[in-house]
């Protein structure tokens, strides 16, 4: 498994994960982005709590996502339910 060391929002991190370098500075930029995005709209708020809304709304972003898949998921699963018993 890589390690990585990086700087993220002024902190340095070190850890190890199985995604690939590019999936990493990816997630970095991601969260660099955002935390941008937040700041200018925080209205002086701190850090932590520029992390903690960062960190909520990712964790949307995820539920989101899940909530989708899962309904992708189960269109397939009828479609190809359909085509086995021969597209009636």
């Amino acid at each position: 498994m890589p390690s990585y060391t990086l700087e993220v929002l002024g902190l340095e991190v070190s850890f190890k994960a199985k995604a690939d370098h590019t999936q990493v500075l990816k997630a970095k930029e991601l969260l660099e982005e955002r935390y941008r995005e937040l700041a200018q709209h925080g209205r002086r708020l701190s850090k932590e709590k520029l992390l903690t809304f960062l960190a909520l709304g990712l964790a949307d972003d995820l539920l989101q996502n899940r909530e989708k898949l899962e309904e992708l998921d189960g269109k397939l699963t009828s479609l190809l339910s359909k085509i086995d018993k021969g597209g009636t």
